[in-house]
């Protein structure tokens, strides 16, 4: 007889009773009830009927399963939920998992290696059918309890589970679909919400096959292809937040020397979304390779579903169900052939051996590059943005002798005075022998944002505001114009300025045109959530100080002294102004900032979320 016992419950708003009752119907007798949001007259809130139904778990009962009512559950859902539950019974459990989502694409890698179950990764963890112990999920309701206008429940789950060191895992397929009647918790404007992997007719068994530990996780969504990758060292687990194509060249892998299979990008009418999905894919093959998983995809019906989905995931932003369903059958095959390119890339590479990041690749001087300042959470993308791009890299103490380097990328300015409008950073040159400064580069960064950068900024605080569905606000008078740059446009500038310098002491990186702060919030509502905008009055400002976020060590990092040496030549300290009186607006020879805003503000969101998070308070 078994330990364990489940108890069910599927929460639901009196608008979509009925759609409760009839699961519970579907169900076994007794295996679900019926939980209603508590206030269904209040503000639309996740949370405060997730909250109910975890509270709801049954006497006697070991676990609490929690679905929300437009879900579709799998022919052997509670066959294969008794048995995870067995096999995994400390464990955080999801059943469900978006097809653009970061754990979507780790259950396309547990697909692939033929597991039944994989550890999720850096994201929400998925609430929408979930099992959690009962003791755990005890817990959870005093947590959110204490948290209702904080964050969505996924996100609080994410963070409660992180912060308690629960394993949570996701199904391999996954046991639910989502039916996508409309959202009333205003998720709607994400277009269509499907599974990575879905197989109503999965049979059980099996349970206890399980793949963890990825550290590289390719993902194609909001029409991007892009790659979260884990950080290597001691301390808590931080991540990356790269696009493939950066990723790739820091492996050795030059993208525009790879030649997509032989596929006709008109059967889906969208070159740009046939070249990601292939290069999600390419990617996904290659690390499956290079970490030794196996010399190809296993060939199951899981498998294939789940690479089916990459394409339809990462356009289901601006793509009906209808046209979706158009240019599924295309995008599948683009996405296994991708595959295969990329398990024959890293064969090549595993055979050769791995190469090291930093050499001479894409727009590198494979000379040697000190980072000061390195270990703050822009730091991190740095360093790595500028391995990536084919310089070597090391994060020398401010008190080290730079001799032996060939320059000096001084980050220290941003940290202290990066909430202020001449933030920047200074770029040394140096004798290599004696490490003295032969040439200096003032870069002035306008308004930061994207991952690394700080909530605290006026573009932070938006997009801050908008992940937790609270209005925008924009002060009357709205204050100063602004000049956005995106942490990627950061590195390939600075990543410029090391391979050629040239002439100019001064050099403004933002584009010259001015961004409205009502314009920016405008964009922030529909790159993030679509929320109101609020006028408030602004306020006299406080003493300028450096936020949290900008000025704190990664976690259990070794950190850099604010207090290291000053810039040390007169351009310097001469140069903090901005462009010049003249006018003149100097930028890095052969660059200039490609980062579209509205993605560009998509990838702070994601980062702020699931990593910006930790910086904090809770």
């Amino acid at each position: 007889m078994t330990r364990y016992r489940i108890s069910g419950a599927v929460m639901t708003h009196p608008k979509r009773l009925p759609a409760a009752e009839e699961m519970v119907r579907s169900a076994p007798p007794g295996a679900l009830r019926v939980v209603m949001d508590p206030d269904p007259g209040g503000k639309p809130s996740v949370l405060r009927t997730a909250l109910a139904a975890w509270a709801s778990t049954e006497e006697g009962a070991t676990h609490q399963l929690v679905v929300q009512d437009d879900m579709i559950l799998s022919d052997t859902f509670f066959e294969r939920a008794r048995a995870a539950v067995e096999e995994m019974p400390d464990a955080a459990l999801a059943l469900f998992a978006l097809w653009d989502s970061r754990n979507g694409a780790a259950v396309r890698f547990g697909a692939m290696a033929g597991a039944r179950w994989v550890g999720a990764v850096n994201e929400y963890f998925p609430c929408v059918a979930i099992i959690l112990p009962r003791a755990v999920a005890e817990g959870f309701v005093e947590y959110g309890r204490a948290r209702l206008d904080a964050w969505p429940d996924d996100i609080l789950m994410y963070r409660y589970l992180r912060a308690n060191r629960i394993p949570g895992y996701v199904s391999v397929p996954n046991l639910a679909e989502h039916e996508d009647h409309g959202s009333i918790s205003g998720n709607a404007f994400r277009g269509p919400r499907r599974s990575v992997c879905f197989l109503p007719d999965d049979r059980p068994g099996g349970e206890g096959a399980r793949l963890e530990g990825l550290r590289v996780v390719p993902f194609f969504k909001h029409g991007v292809a892009q790659c979260t990758v884990r950080l290597d060292g001691p301390g808590p687990e931080r991540w990356l937040h790269l696009e493939c194509e950066d990723y790739l060249e820091g492996v050795g892998v030059r993208v525009e020397r790879l030649k997509p299979a032989n596929f006709e990008t008109s059967e889906v009418a969208d070159p740009e979304a046939a070249r990601s999905t292939w290069l999600t894919a390419f990617t996904m093959g290659f690390v499956h390779q290079r970490d030794g998983r196996g010399t190809g995809p296993s060939r199951t019906p899981a498998s294939a579903e789940a690479l089916a989905t990459i394409g339809p995931g990462g356009v289901s932003h601006t793509r009906s169900e209808e046209r979706i369903a158009e240019i599924r059958e295309g995008l599948a095959r683009i996405a296994q052939a991708g595959v295969e390119a990329g398990l024959e890339a890293g064969a090549r590479s595993r055979s050769a051996g791995r190469p090291a990041r930093g050499g001479t690749g894409r727009g590198g001087t494979g000379r040697g590059i000190g980072v000061l300042g390195g270990a703050t959470p822009l730091g991190e993308h740095l360093v790595r943005g500028l391995a990536d791009r084919g310089h070597r890299v090391t994060t020398p103490a401010a008190t080290d002798s730079p001799a032996g380097l060939d320059a000096l990328v001084d980050l220290r300015p941003l940290r202290d005075g990066g909430l202020l409008r001449d933030a920047h950073i200074v770029v040394r040159l140096l004798d290599r022998a004696t490490g003295a400064a032969t040439a200096t580069r003032t870069l002035h960064t306008g308004d930061l944002y994207g991952p690394g950068c700080s909530r605290d900024t006026v573009i932070g605080r938006m997009v801050w505001s908008a992940l937790r569905s609270h209005p925008v606000a924009v002060t009357d008078p709205p204050g100063d114009a602004l000049r956005p740059l995106h942490t990627k446009d950061l590195i390939a500038a600075v990543s410029q300025v090391l391979r050629t310098p040239g002439a100019e002491p001064v050099l403004t990186l933002p584009g010259e045109e001015l961004i409205g702060v009502r314009e920016l919030a405008e964009a922030v509502c529909s790159a993030v959530r679509p929320v109101p905008i609020e006028t408030v009055r602004r306020v006299a400002a406080a003493p300028d100080s450096v936020s949290a976020l900008d000025s704190a060590p990664a976690p259990d990092s070794a950190s850099d002294s604010a207090s290291g040496p000053a810039p040390d030549s007169a351009s310097d300290s001469a140069s903090v102004s901005g462009p010049s009186a003249a006018g003149s607006w100097a930028r890095p020879a052969g660059w200039k900032p490609a980062m579209d805003l509205h993605h560009g503000l998509h990838t702070f969101a994601q980062w702020l979320a699931y990593e910006g998070i930790q910086y904090a308070a809770d």
